[in-house]
């Protein structure tokens, strides 16, 4: 029995394990695309914000905004277009069947500094019309700190 071959040492018993790298390569393809098109997701109107220092809001809910740019146009954050201006009736309209799901709900207002302030104050008014309760401003913090650009006496 020397000269015999036993059947199962010439065979190989085949792997039953999965290749999980074509996967991986997916996932990671799928994790670039995503954060390159997060950025390009986000709405809004492009205004130029005032520059004030206040202490920063934190709210539990999302928080609906009015935006004021540089002509004096409305745009909202919430339902319809968000592209196309909107008549003081429309937003008043709009913010009052928001504020009617959830009445608690902050309005902050976005005006361009270059607005003229009788505009953000139409705004700010159509905004009590429609219930709003609360409302905010939105400004960037100051480039310098208050009071650094003073000279001192030395």
């Amino acid at each position: 029995m020397a000269g015999s071959v036993s059947p199962k040492k010439g065979k190989r018993r085949l792997a039953a394990e999965m290749n999980v790298v074509p996967y991986i390569d997916v996932m990671l393809v799928l994790l670039v695309i995503f954060m390159v098109t997060a950025p390009l997701l986000t709405q809004g109107i492009d205004v130029e914000l005032p520059q004030a220092s206040a202490e920063t809001i934190t709210a539990d809910d999302e928080p609906l905004t009015l935006f004021v740019n540089a002509r004096g146009e409305y745009f909202l954050d919430a339902g319809g277009d968000t592209k196309k201006p909107l008549g003081d009736q429309t937003v008043i309209d709009r913010v009052g069947a928001v504020l009617r799901n959830k009445p608690q709900t902050l309005v902050l207002i976005r005006a361009d500094k270059a607005v003229t302030y009788d505009r953000v104050a139409n705004g700010m008014s159509l905004l009590q019309a429609a219930g709003a309760a609360k409302i905010g401003f939105v400004t960037d913090a100051p480039s310098v700190p208050r009071g650094a650009d003073k000279p001192t006496r030395g």
